[in-house]
């Protein structure tokens, strides 16, 4: 049996311009504006990338070290690992 989340209604000053796009995303997604903007904020603060995934983003964006792979010869390079 599935708990119900427990929800506080608030409050929020945004800029007029910022809560049109909102709505305009919102719609597009077929979704309420409350379930949108929930859900955005829940990516931002439940997904945000942790010390070593950011460690690796910082690596990967250094381009150290980095090799062009050739998708034509992508079983060699499987075979290679």
């Amino acid at each position: 049996m599935e708990t119900a989340t427990v929800r506080k209604q608030t409050a929020f000053r945004l800029r007029a311009d910022l809560l049109q796009k909102l709505k305009t995303a919102a719609q597009k997604e077929n979704r309420s504006l409350n379930n949108y903007v929930e859900s955005v904020l829940m990516d931002v603060v439940e997904y945000y990338p942790n010390d070593t995934t950011l460690a690796a983003m910082r690596e990967a964006n250094s381009k150290s070290d980095l090799k062009t792979l050739d998708a034509n010869n992508f079983d060699e390079f499987i075979d290679s690992l």
